[in-house]
């Protein structure tokens, strides 16, 4: 038995195998590339350790891919093993408990498990992290906020995951709308941790949030060492710089950023195809001719029509075959989601299938079409509840945009007007210059028909 870098009791031997778990832990409050390395060098050192085969399940089925269900269900299965034939700790048993209840449908209960553990061993930032990340899954921000919040008085000075903490709580204030707090929390992240790519973003998320790119510009300007180790979630930062740029009318920039950073890897994660497939609808959406961009992620996302793992990664796969036409893609995946949407007793993420999922489905598809009415009136019905779908107000943007557009495109200009006010509230009553451009546009079509109405009929 050895401590872990918290002073909590392992049930690890090796001091090879302990090291490269301390290491590990810090390597995934950090999205750093090396975390899998880590990860592996334990599992090698210390096979007989339960919790790092959980580790190893849950942090697959974060990737949110149907064929990494299997390898979770391996590890789940070689977890129990060293449970029954080894000396667990009862905290270690909490991450082998959650990982089965994912595989069981029920990540809510994970995130329960992961309660359960920092209860009792609040400086746990491994299990801080994982209820963090499902909460985000599952949309819970008010979840993500208490729970961070529960433990900041934990943390001292000496602890060394307290800038990771201070980051993810940022995010968690920026999500529940406390921009100002959100973004003094996202600095103190960066100050004690300079490589705390989390909270170098969720100060960006502020940026945007309070319609401020030009400052979000000058947020992440110079400070890409901070997310230049990262895993895939580097991508990810380089999209909010292109959303800035976006909103600066700096098409230039955005594009540059999309072939050279964003998509420069053609990678299936679906939090990267997410980046891909919002970033160019926006640009659409805004008139810009976006070439052949939409082929790769149709490819892509035709192949993952199927997974039926997360709403939030189906909802960006038929951003994809939409923007591209595939039209028979986008036929088998509706049919695909109506079959789940049916399904009773399929878990969590499951029950999310017919609301937002299979409205907001049905909206994109009419998009495709042409048909605004019924994109606006399928994407108007799951807007409420879109928050359920998981990610973030700035990721969820793109069907909000679509939601506006579509409304206008239809005539509903009233309604379109409803949710830019709505849209507005929530970004601390500021208006971007997607929202100034179509108020304007509702505003001159109000004025063309008030025109054509004074003419004299003929």
């Amino acid at each position: 038995m050895r401590n872990d870098q918290f002073g909590y009791e392992t049930s690890v031997s090796s001091p090879v195998a302990l090291a490269a778990w301390d290491q590990m832990v810090l390597a995934f409050l950090a999205h750093a590339a090396t975390t899998p390395d880590h990860l592996g060098t334990v599992l090698s050192e210390a096979p007989e350790f339960a919790m790092a085969h959980a580790t190893k399940g849950l942090f697959c089925l974060m990737l949110g891919k149907s064929e990494m269900t299997e390898t979770a269900q391996q590890a789940y299965q070689a977890a129990l093993a060293c449970a029954r034939e080894g000396n667990p700790t009862a905290r270690e048993m909490g991450y082998v408990r959650g990982l089965g209840a994912w595989l069981d449908g029920r990540p809510s209960e994970t995130v329960r498990e992961m309660e359960a553990v920092l209860a009792r061993w609040p400086e746990d930032a491994l299990a801080m992290k994982i209820g963090h990340a499902t909460r985000f899954i599952l949309g819970d921000r008010h979840g993500m906020r208490a729970s961070l919040e529960a433990l900041l008085p934990a943390y001292d000075a000496q602890n060394p995951a307290r800038g990771y903490l201070f980051g993810c709580h940022a995010f968690s204030l920026e999500e529940t709308g406390d921009y100002a707090r959100a973004e003094t929390a996202g600095r103190m992240g960066l100050s004690v941790s300079p490589d705390d790519a989390w909270g170098l973003h969720a100060v960006a998320h502020v940026f945007d949030m309070t319609c401020n790119a030009r400052a979000g510009l000058d947020w992440l300007e110079g400070r890409e060492g901070a997310w230049a180790h990262c895993n895939n979630f580097r991508y990810h930062v380089w999209w909010h710089k292109a959303l800035m740029h976006l909103d600066q009318g700096e098409i230039d920039s955005v594009f540059a950023l999309y072939d050279h950073e964003i998509r420069q890897d053609k990678t299936d994660d679906f939090r990267d195809i997410s980046n891909g497939t919002s970033l160019l609808m926006r640009l659409e959406l805004e008139g810009h001719n976006v070439g052949d961009r939409w082929e790769e992620l149709a490819d892509i996302s035709e192949r993952r029509s199927e997974d039926a793992c997360l709403i939030f990664a189906d909802l960006h796969y038929m951003l994809a075959l939409v923007g591209d036409n595939r039209e028979t893609a986008i036929k088998q995946m509706m049919a695909r989601m109506h079959r789940d949407a049916k399904k009773t007793n399929a878990g969590d993420l499951m029950t999310r299938m017919a609301n937002p999922g299979l409205s907001a489905a049905t909206g994109l598809e009419a998009f495709g079409e042409g048909d605004y009415k019924t994109a606006f009136l399928n994407l108007g019905r799951a807007r409420r509840s879109m928050q359920l779908a998981g990610g973030s107000h700035a990721q969820r943007d793109v069907f909000e945009r679509l939601t506006i557009d579509c409304a206008i495109r239809a005539g509903f200009l009233d309604e379109a007007e409803t949710i830019l006010q709505e849209r507005a509230t929530q970004r601390a009553g500021r208006l971007d210059s997607y929202a100034s451009a179509r108020l304007d546009l509702i505003n001159a079509s109000r004025g063309d028909w008030d025109e054509a109405d004074r003419l004299p009929a003929e």
